[in-house]
């Protein structure tokens, strides 16, 4: 295969490897990165001695995907750019317009969902589960056998099943209040109980995303939120329960979007400025008359 036809058969999977990384990664950016690295490796590759060009790229293409998350859980704190997408923040209650709202973005939260698996049981659930590989090929991409890709796959489900749905609100609810009330009283350890240890929490910045793993500095920048003015309240976040937080002034400071699994929050992906990438459809609550309120701080 000349150096013509191997470009000509890399386009030819382009989409469908760029659709797999971006699964994988959720960034279509990362994505087209993984991708190019892809293309790199098989033009210094004797591609006559490739027998299956679409098996080896999806290998290669997996492969690079785990060193990419594997990379961002080492490091604890990283940033990447990502496109930017409209936040939809509403009042958190039952009815149509709620219902129409979360159908829409169940995707959105399966795609937060995804950022709790480890790198291998991401790429093991989205390998069969979305693109239909077998275990046993599945095996060849992490380096495991058979029956341990299997059982990545199998662990990988059971935590993407056990996110509460967006039906199961009155939990998700309980769960979001739990945590404003710790926060609004500057708990420190309840808030601790209600996030999950390894929590996911995500920055979103005109600059990009910072990406922060424990519960323990989500816990004391909540904390410290509730001692200093701020007010919040629950919120409609992308079909989900969240917060929304004001200054004392009544001035938008925050949105968090939140996924909740097991009784527990397991994600947090914060807008920060939310007027500039966000449709606001609340007002900020009242200190006065909605102190009782234990969706409130």
């Amino acid at each position: 295969m000349d150096g013509n036809a191997t470009s000509e058969a890399f386009e030819a999977q382009r989409g469908r490897l760029t659709a797999l990384a971006a699964r994988v990664l959720g960034s279509r950016a990362d994505a087209d990165d993984a991708v190019q690295e892809a293309w790199l490796r098989l033009s210094r590759q004797d591609a006559a001695s490739i027998d299956n060009l679409s098996g080896w790229l999806s290998t290669v293409v997996g492969r690079i995907c785990i060193d990419m998350l594997r990379a961002r859980r080492s490091q604890g704190e990283t940033a990447w750019e990502e496109p930017g997408r409209e936040w939809i923040v509403a009042d958190d209650v039952d009815g149509p317009e709620s219902s129409a709202v979360q159908s829409d973005l169940v995707g959105v939260a399966l795609l937060m969902v995804l950022e709790t698996l480890t790198p291998e049981e991401r790429l093991a659930f989205v390998l069969h589960d979305t693109f239909a590989v077998p275990f046993e090929e599945i095996g060849r991409v992490l380096g495991r056998s058979t029956d341990a890709a299997k059982m990545l796959g199998s662990r990988a489900r059971r935590k993407v099943r056990g996110a509460e749905p967006p039906t199961d609100r009155r939990r998700q609810r309980e769960v979001v209040d739990a945590f404003l009330a710790a926060a609004r009283g500057g708990d420190f350890e309840a808030l601790l109980r209600v996030l999950d240890p390894d929590v996911v929490w995500r920055v979103h910045t005109p600059r990009g995303v910072t990406v922060r793993l424990g519960a323990r500095e989500l816990a004391r920048h909540a904390a410290l939120g509730g001692r200093t003015g701020t007010i919040a309240r629950r919120v409609n976040v992308d079909g989900a329960p969240g917060v929304m937080a004001w200054r004392a002034d009544g001035t938008p400071l925050a949105v968090m979007a939140c996924v909740v699994a097991d009784g527990r929050i397991v994600q947090v992906d914060s807008l920060l400025r939310p007027e500039r990438q966000a449709t606001i459809a609340v007002s900020p609550p009242s200190v006065t008359s909605e102190a009782g309120d234990p969706s409130t701080w």
